[in-house]
């Protein structure tokens, strides 16, 4: 059983089935899924005033969720390099106030931010495969590290298995973090600094 629970009981964000049927739209596949999403809700509900980033906004679901979770002094940066799909998110979103939307490569980014985070999604190659130990470096003590699609997902290259598992070897020998592996949604893991 991959899931204990239906996903529809899942109360999602206001926006998220009009922003889900744009990204099938604009043939997007690498969306979060409803379970990861009450994940991240309930982590950025766990950080009052706190700082997020999102590395890898895509089409703005991970955002959204990140969003309804988050108080009313709470901030949230979302990066991504591809301008046709952050669009939705800045039309469905940009309006938000808590969110600034950077159009930058997410290496980039993390080479030159200055800012620290108590919650990082990274749901793209930069803070995940690349640029790992900046990213790990930018949360705050307590902050917290989240990854997803660490089980095989159906859009994987052939030469993905290799990376997911020398990932998961790294992450689960950081020292200074307390680390949960998930076989959970898509596979999930959760990295607290202590």
């Amino acid at each position: 059983m991959r899931n204990a629970f239906d996903e529809s009981s899942v109360r999602t964000p206001p926006q998220y089935w009009r922003m889900l049927a744009r990204s099938r739209e604009a043939r997007f596949t690498m969306n979060s899924d409803v379970l990861t999403g009450a994940l991240l809700r309930a982590l950025a509900a766990s950080k009052p005033g706190g700082a997020c980033l999102e590395l890898g906004t895509g089409c703005g679901l991970g955002t959204c969720w990140l969003l309804d979770g988050m108080d009313a002094a709470s901030r949230l940066t979302s990066v991504d390099s591809d301008p046709t799909v952050q669009q939705i998110a800045r039309e469905e979103l940009g309006t938000d106030r808590r969110l600034t939307l950077v159009l930058e490569d997410g290496g980039t980014f993390l080479d030159r931010c200055t800012h620290r985070f108590d919650v990082i999604y990274a749901d793209a190659w930069p803070g995940k495969y690349s640029h790992l130990e900046r990213a790990l470096d930018l949360l705050r003590p307590g902050g917290v590290y989240v990854i997803d699609d660490m089980l095989p997902q159906p859009n994987w290259p052939a030469d993905h298995p290799p990376r997911v598992a020398a990932l998961l070897e790294t992450l689960e020998a950081l020292q200074g973090f307390a680390v949960t592996t998930l076989g959970w949604s898509t596979g999930l893991v959760i990295c607290t600094k202590r």
